[in-house]
C-alpha cells in the first residue's frame, strides 16, 4: 500500500481560492465549513488516514459508501440511518448494499466533529470527504470535493433496491443511469474504474462461471474464479480481487479487463462494447486521463440531488435522524 507524502500533505490543504457547483437542489461550495468549523476536513482526513494505516482495504468500502449514498435519492447520508421515522426498512438493509462497510468510521468521524462543532457538519458531507481522502491516500487523484450538503430524514430499502445498479448491470443500463445524472460516457467508464479498488464476492459473479461459462473470461482467470467460488454455500463469504492491485487506485483495472480479467459482467462488457472500448483502451494507456475523467464524473455524482439551505437537517448522530 502506498501513501505518497506529497499527496497526503496536499490532501490537507490543496484548494483553489473559490469554487462552487450548482447541484439539482442548490449550490455546494469549496471549504463550506471554513468559518463554521475550520478543522472539519482535517478531522475527516485524520480519521481516514488512521483507518487506512490499520486496514489497507479501507479505500474500497469508503468509495462504495459514497457511490451508493448518491445513487439512492441523491447524496444525503441516508445510507447511514439505522432506523427511519417513516417506518420503512432502511436503505443499508438492501441486498444491493450487501457487504457495505465503514459505517462505524463515519460515526466515529461524526463524534469527533460534534465535540468541536456541534450539529454543523453533515453526515452526507462526511461520506464524500472520506471517499475523497481514501481515493487520494490509495494513490489516486486529489478530488476537490465541494461541501454544504444536508442530511435526509428518511431512508428506504425499497428505493435502494430500485435505484442501485445490479451486479450484472449491462452497458445499456449503466449508460442510462449515468445519463440521468448528467455524467457522460467517458466519465461513466472512468467511474466504473473505481473497481480498481477492492474485491467482489462470489455471489455477484458466480453465474458467469457455471453452468454456462462466460466466454469473455480468460482461461486462467476462469480457473482462479472457479477455484475461489467452488463451494456455493460460501458465495457470500468467498471473494476475488477486482484487479491485480486491489489496494491501489490506478489504471490496472483497465489493463486487466482488456485481457479477460473482468470480475463482474459490466467489467467485461465495457472492454468489448464498441461504445466504451475506446475509453477503456485510453485509460489503460494513460492513467492521468483516467484520473481526470474520474474526477469529473465524481464531482457530478457527488453533487447529485443534494439537500442544501433549509432542506433536510444536520444530524447529531449519523445513525439516527434528529428527534
Amino acid at each position: 500500500m502506498r501513501f505518497p507524502l506529497a499527496l497526503f500533505l496536499c490532501a490537507l490543504g490543496c484548494f483553489p481560492a473559490s469554487t462552487a457547483i450548482a447541484g439539482i437542489s442548490g449550490v455546494l461550495e469549496l471549504q463550506f465549513y471554513k468559518n463554521s468549523c475550520p478543522d472539519a476536513e482535517m478531522i475527516v482526513t485524520e480519521h481516514v488516514t488512521s483507518s487506512m494505516l490499520t486496514d489497507p482495504s479501507s479505500a474500497a468500502p469508503l468509495l462504495r459508501l459514497a457511490f451508493h449514498d448518491c445513487q439512492v435519492d441523491g447524496c444525503d447520508g441516508s445510507i447511514l440511518l439505522k432506523e427511519s421515522s417513516n417506518s420503512m426498512e432502511i436503505e443499508a438493509e438492501s441486498q444491493k448494499n450487501f457487504g457495505i462497510r465503514k459505517l462505524d468510521l463515519m460515526n466515529n468521524i461524526k463524534s469527533s466533529l460534534e465535540e468541536v462543532c456541534p450539529q454543523t457538519v453533515s453526515c452526507a458531507d462526511i461520506i464524500q470527504l472520506a471517499a475523497r481522502d481514501a481515493i487520494h491516500l490509495a494513490g489516486g487523484p486529489f478530488i476537490e470535493v465541494l461541501t454544504g450538503r444536508r442530511d435526509s430524514v428518511s431512508a428506504s430499502k425499497k428505493r435502494a433496491e430500485n435505484q442501485l445498479p445490479a451486479s450484472n448491470i449491462s452497458v445499456n443500463e449503466f449508460t442510462k443511469i449515468f445519463h440521468e445524472k448528467n455524467i457522460n460516457l467517458q466519465e461513466g467508464v472512468a467511474l466504473i474504474g473505481g473497481h480498481t479498488l477492492g474485491i467482489g464476492h462470489c455471489r455477484n459473479f458466480k453465474e458467469r462461471l457455471r453452468p454456462v461459462i462466460d466466454p469473455t473470461l480468460s482461461p486462467t482467470f476462469l480457473l482462479l474464479l472457479q477455484t475461489v467460488c467452488s463451494d456455493p454455500s460460501l458465495s457470500d463469504v468467498a471473494f476475488a480481487q477486482n484487479d491485480a492491485t486491489a489496494f491501489i487506485f490506478d489504471n490496472q483495472y483497465f489493463i486487466d479487463i482488456q485481457n479477460g480479467r473482468g470480475l463482474l459482467k459490466i467489467d467485461s462488457e465495457i472492454a468489448t462494447d464498441p461504445r466504451t472500448m475506446p475509453h477503456v483502451i485510453a485509460f489503460g494507456k494513460d492513467m492521468q486521463q483516467f484520473f481526470h475523467m474520474f474526477t469529473s464524473g465524481f464531482l457530478k455524482l457527488s453533487s447529485y440531488k443534494v439537500l442544501v439551505g433549509e432542506k433536510g437537517e444536520i444530524r447529531s448522530d449519523c445513525s439516527f435522524e434528529n428527534s
